[in-house]
């Protein structure tokens, strides 16, 4: 169930209500709207007719249920769209298009900052690079952990960009977010619920990747794993679901960005790197996506993709990025956002 407050409602009002909901046994999350803000009611749903008595309480406009099986991040909770804001001058999901870019891994000093420089001054507002890294098999680069973070954090202080890196088990939630600017919740494990709640309690943005045979609403499940853990800052990222193709490494599913916003609030980033798998299509997968109203793109960045530690095959080379960035400007215009 919601609450929907009356606008203009007294913050006493809310926080009544708010008391009200825990006693009745539920867990209360409250989201701010630009006119007013409604209180998610989460629990059991075969006591939810007691959470309708709510509506007689000062400041309550109504109490509505949510037909979706994930409650807050369904657009029946926040009819706007939301804005996640990663640092004092960025946020996704407003009218700026923001590109992260940058290498699969974190390999060593020299690539990670000479990758940071490249995607900075083709126009990238965050960076991305891998510190741990789930790996299909146990024999391939499995990345420098922590000495990879403080690489990350080195480029940072270099080009003043925040970056965002995979973080794979709970264990190493807290370490991963002491660094990075935003957390990411790689394909392999958008279902491992024990990461979503851990990364729920942290007070970081997380970017959440679609797992390769999720359907949307078991995505956006995911999402509420993260939500109903107290952490509102989500952001979905389409990277490719497998299908019976064999001409790509995935099947960029770009029809998921009209659907996901018909469905939720929550902010929508695209994989053409991942998506494809190959560095040819990564721009016009990239032009598709933001005309199709993605909020922005994450890209693989390598000065040298040839002897990349891991995917090199699917990472532009400054050069062509700095091309695409250029042409990407035309599109974001096209959809009404700034580059």
């Amino acid at each position: 169930m919601i609450v929907v407050m009356k606008s203009g409602a007294a913050r006493k009002d809310r926080d009544a209500v708010t008391s009200r909901i825990k006693e009745l046994g539920y867990t209360p999350h409250i989201i701010h709207g630009t006119t007013r803000d409604v209180i998610g009611a989460v629990g059991d749903e075969r006591g939810k007719s007691v959470l309708q008595s709510l509506e007689s309480m000062q400041g309550v406009e109504s109490v509505v249920p949510i037909l979706q099986p994930y409650k807050l991040a369904s657009r029946e909770v926040k009819k706007e769209a939301s804005i996640v804001r990663i640092s004092d001058t960025l946020a996704i999901g407003g009218k700026e298009l923001v590109v992260m870019a940058g290498p699969c891994s974190v390999e060593n000093e020299e690539q990670i900052l000479e990758s940071a420089t490249a995607v900075k001054k083709a126009g990238a507002q965050m960076l991305r690079g891998g510190a741990f890294k789930p790996r299909t098999s146990p024999y391939s680069f499995q990345g420098l952990e922590e000495e990879g973070l403080k690489l990350l954090a080195k480029a940072r202080d270099l080009t003043g960009l925040p970056f965002v890196t995979e973080v794979i088990d709970p264990e190493s939630v807290e370490l991963v977010a002491s660094y990075s600017d935003m957390l990411q919740i790689g394909a392999r494990n958008s279902q491992n619920f024990a990461l979503l709640k851990k990364v729920g309690q942290i007070d970081k943005p997380i970017l959440l990747k679609r797992g390769m045979s999720m359907t949307i609403q078991e995505f956006l499940m995911s999402a509420e794993y993260i939500m109903s853990e107290g952490n509102q800052s989500v952001i979905l990222c389409e990277r490719g679901i497998r299908t019976f193709e064999t001409a790509t490494r995935n099947t960029l599913d770009l029809s998921a960005i009209p659907v996901l916003k018909a469905k939720t609030h929550l902010p929508i980033v695209i994989d053409p790197s991942h998506g494809t798998g190959h560095y040819h299509y990564i721009a016009p997968m990239s032009y598709a996506a933001v005309a199709a109203g993605a909020d922005g793109l994450i890209i693989e960045v390598h000065p040298d993709p040839e002897k990349a530690s891991s995917d090199g095959p699917q990472s532009l080379k400054p050069k062509k990025f700095e091309a695409l960035m250029e042409k990407l400007k035309l599109f974001a215009a096209a959809a009404d956002k700034s580059l």
